[in-house]
């Protein structure tokens, strides 16, 4: 049966401050070549409304493969599936960042009520609500701030990161971030740990909705999505 959500579990993070706090015990500042003062002071001054606001890391500074093994549930890392060794060339796709190492995203949604829709249906749907589908890297932002958003039965794709191929066309696996049950190539000894992997975009699943924001902004500029 599927685990039982709280509101709280999907709407409220941490302050910003507490974020950058979290970012810097982890060592992403370092991957990132970013000082811990300066994501400290990125945090205190931006903007978003606590609760509403998540801190992020460009996706140029931090790629989802480095971030993925950072993740923990059960006291297992995360990781990204054996036949996903291009993980971090699926890159924003009608998505605009802000041209900066640091920026924050609002409005976030888990999209519970889209599961068992395929992303071919979701895109058109988030967009006519004037939302933008989360990209890999944020969503694996999300979890590290707020583990118990990933939950068994209830996980999330992250469609706004796309391959596209040599040839000018977008791969069909569309990423997303689940729980591993610990099967095949994944190894019985990852079961219960955090999941990056992939879905074909035509293809629904009952256990996973669409991850989505508002609006991502740097330095205290919000730009809607």
């Amino acid at each position: 049966m599927p685990e039982t959500s709280s509101d709280a579990i999907l709407t409220s993070l941490p302050p910003l401050t507490a974020q950058a706090a979290r970012l810097i015990e982890l060592g992403v500042h370092e991957l990132a070549g970013i000082s811990a003062d300066e994501l400290r002071t990125f945090a205190e001054n931006a903007g978003g409304t606590d609760g509403d606001a998540l801190l992020a890391v460009h996706p140029d500074r931090a790629p989802a493969s480095a971030l993925a093994p950072l993740l923990r549930r059960d006291g297992k890392p995360g990781f990204v599936v054996v036949d996903m060794p291009d993980v971090d060339d699926f890159v924003p796709d009608t998505v605009e960042l802000p041209d900066a190492p640091l920026y924050v995203a609002t409005g976030l949604d888990r999209g519970d009520r889209m599961a068992n829709w395929s992303p071919e249906e979701a895109l058109p749907a988030l967009t006519a609500e004037g939302r933008s589908p989360l990209l890999l890297h944020e969503g694996i932002h999300w979890v590290l701030q707020q583990p118990p958003i990933l939950e068994r039965n209830r996980c999330f794709m992250t469609i706004g990161s796309r391959l596209r191929k040599p040839n000018g066309t977008l791969d069909a696996r569309t990423p997303a971030i689940w729980i591993s049950n610990g099967t095949g190539r994944d190894g019985r000894e990852r079961r219960n740990a955090p999941k990056v992997g992939w879905c074909w975009w035509g293809n629904r699943h009952t256990w996973l909705g669409f991850g989505s924001a508002t609006g991502r902004g740097s330095g205290g500029q919000r730009q809607e999505s």
